[in-house]
């Protein structure tokens, strides 16, 4: 009887295959170019794929370039949005002499009922009108083909709108029918002062299964991956911004990530694990973030289960597409446009098909180029996005037959919730970690 526990016991096992090589930086080097590179490129591949979609939409209408417009002539245009924004934050405000007595704008949205949008190509630039195109939508940096014509007063009047929609998504046959589960989690903040250890300790011991009954352990067995999704430490400002910092203060800082270090270390030696930056850890602020330096995890590099990744990150486990980001980009969106809530948000980022269209205009991200880095050009079977205010999921079904497993991952420094998926039918649930003690 004893082996036979032990042998269902035994972890289960998946294939993986990272995808990140499109947001490594490796050859690229900064020398001062500018971002509209990045613009002529997205504007460029998003034109050919959709204009490709025209004969299916339109297929009587004649396609013209800003430049070529005429009044009342209908006609097709393609272009790159940008949203006219009356409360827009600008870098120029912080130096002004003047301060208002109220604040103008509110801290999370800076829509304003005035805002109106543009569309631009090489040849130049048409301001929209009509309602098919809502301001409070768009943001800056999509690619769109809009159907209309020139008014009188020299506005571009649109009829109706094409969009990429859901790329392609490749057809994999579930490579077996067993539950395999993976966990996601984020937002750890570990070094905030309201952070709570034990809690940390409970998430490692159910994932490496040295928690619960026969019955809970077995369930920790096929966990097959966790995702740690950005935000994995948390450094006080006052540390970051002291000019030299004392001894007492290094040891402060250096304390998050040997916490961090020590409870990876546990999880490693038990299943593999990826671990992506976020917006507070030490990595570079503009997308792609690269991955963590290694010599911050001494003890977790010694296992071969453990890879610090980009963000953001693109894997595959057993052919199933795994595709998300720490929040940068759904949390910018959330400051420049409106949705009833975030998974509308990752939704569009989809059937944009691109994953940060406000960067570089308001999201700071690396001025490539001769490409945009950001496109999806393949749908994945997971799309996940970390350090968001609850959890959210939804199962998105795209026009030409793609199923879509949409997760907003909390922060679980303030919620204590984990998600768990399964692969087998990609189905996820919340994992809540609690310290309190009923009375």
């Amino acid at each position: 009887m004893e082996v036979d526990s032990q042998e269902q016991l035994q972890r289960k096992q998946s294939t993986y295959l990272s995808l990140d090589e499109n947001f490594e930086i490796q050859k690229e080097v900064y020398r001062g170019q500018q971002y509209s590179q990045i613009y002529f490129a997205r504007l460029h591949m998003m034109r050919t794929l959709l204009y490709s979609l025209v004969p299916n939409w339109k297929s009587h209408l004649p396609v013209c370039t800003v430049l070529e417009l005429k009044e009342g002539k209908e006609c097709i245009i393609f272009g790159t949005l940008y949203k006219h924004m009356k409360l827009k934050p600008c870098i120029l405000d912080e130096y002004s002499k003047e301060r208002s007595v109220a604040p103008l704008i509110k801290p999370h949205n800076f829509m304003h009922q005035d805002d109106y949008l543009v569309l631009e190509d090489e040849s130049g630039r048409v301001k929209l009108g009509g309602t098919k195109l809502s301001p409070s939508v768009y943001v800056t940096g999509v690619v769109v083909a809009l159907h209309g014509k020139e008014t009188s007063a020299g506005a571009f009047f649109v009829e109706d709108v094409l969009e990429a929609g859901l790329p392609p998504q490749i057809k994999r046959p579930l490579k077996s029918r067993e539950d395999k589960y993976v966990v996601f989690v984020s937002g750890l903040s570990i070094g905030r002062s309201s952070s709570n250890p034990l809690q940390f300790q409970l998430l490692v011991d159910h994932i490496t299964g040295h928690l619960g009954d026969e019955e809970e352990q077995g369930l920790a067995a096929e966990i097959v991956h966790l995702v740690i999704v950005g935000n994995s430490v948390e450094i006080s400002r006052g540390l970051l911004n002291g000019q030299n910092l004392a001894s007492k203060d290094q040891s402060r800082l250096c304390e998050p990530f040997k916490e961090l270090d020590i409870l990876l270390t546990q999880i490693a030696a038990s299943l593999p694990l990826d671990i992506m930056p976020g917006s507070s850890d030490p990595a570079n602020f503009a997308l792609p973030q690269q991955p963590l330096n290694r010599c911050l995890f001494p003890g977790s590099t010694t296992y071969n289960t453990f890879r610090s990744c980009t963000n953001p990150h693109c894997f595959e486990l057993d052919s199933i597409r795994f595709l998300g980001t720490s929040g940068q980009n759904i949390d910018d969106l959330t400051k420049y446009s409106e949705a009833k809530d975030k998974l509308d948000f990752l939704e569009r980022t989809l059937r944009w098909r691109h994953l940060a269209p406000t960067a570089p205009n308001t999201l700071g991200c690396y001025p490539f180029t001769d490409r945009d880095p950001f496109l999806i050009d393949s749908c994945p079977d997971v799309y996940f996005v970390g350090n968001q205010e609850k959890y959210e999921t939804c199962l998105l079904k795209g026009l030409e037959g793609q199923l879509v497993r949409l997760i907003c991952i909390p922060r679980f420094c303030e919620t204590g919730v984990a998600v768990v998926l399964n692969m087998r039918n990609l189905e996820c649930h919340a994992l809540t970690f609690g310290t309190q003690i009923s009375s």
